[in-house]
């Protein structure tokens, strides 16, 4: 299921967005799409390595799935 958004880019990325999708045959959404797919990839990266960051610091642990599996009495 695909959902609609209205969106607001700076006047020089609509431009290179036009121009690329005209170059590549693709639709402006279709760009964007594959765009954020990416942008979230290395979100999940940069959270992944500040949650490790975070456990070699002793700021966080690991709790056994034993452990939460008692706590939630399953």
């Amino acid at each position: 299921m695909q959902v609609r958004h209205n969106i607001t880019l700076d006047e020089e990325i609509s431009e290179e967005l036009e121009t690329v999708a005209k170059e590549l045959g693709e639709k402006k959404s279709s760009i964007i799409e594959k765009a954020l797919t990416v942008f979230f990839d290395l979100l999940d990266l940069k959270l992944a390595q500040k949650r490790l960051k975070a456990l070699e610091e002793g700021q966080d642990r690991i709790i056994d799935a034993e452990e939460v599996w008692k706590e939630l009495d399953i």
